[in-house]
């Protein structure tokens, strides 16, 4: 393979920095400041450092409705959903338990065969996914 993983998901929100708040609370994400982006001046994109080399890409296009477009599974888009992979069988407990806490999850873990996984949903509706691959444990992270 000629990649080494995802550089940054590009996403829109109505509000960066509630977003922020929750993704650095939840996943101890780095959020940069706000800047200006694009031709016409109404954009703005925030970075989210949310892995060594991952980034989420939050901008916010006032005179766009896109960031409200949240239907079922399979049915949101060219971009249904992200999975983020767990640094470690504690780092996933963590984030769950945090997930729980700021309700964006029930908590369920499901047994995909080679990983556990964890469905959140953020504060803007966007669906995410926490995987821990399995690595010979026969029972999920607590």
């Amino acid at each position: 393979m000629l990649t080494d993983g995802v550089d940054h998901i590009a996403t829109l929100s109505h509000d960066a920095a509630r977003l922020g708040a929750f993704y650095a609370a939840v996943f101890d994400a780095e959020i940069g400041e706000t800047r200006p982006h694009g031709q016409q001046g109404e954009e703005t994109m925030t970075v989210f450092r949310i892995g060594p080399h991952t980034e989420l890409n939050v901008f916010t296009v006032p005179s766009s409705d896109e960031a409200d477009r949240q239907t079922p599974m399979w049915h949101r888009g060219r971009l249904d959903h992200f999975g983020l992979h767990a640094a470690s069988p504690e780092a996933f407990a963590t984030i769950r338990d945090r997930l729980v806490a700021h309700g964006a999850s029930d908590g369920t873990v499901n047994d995909f065969g080679g990983a556990w996984s964890l469905f959140f949903r953020d504060p803007d509706g966007l669906e995410g996914e926490v995987l821990l691959p399995k690595d010979g444990a026969t029972a999920p992270p607590a």
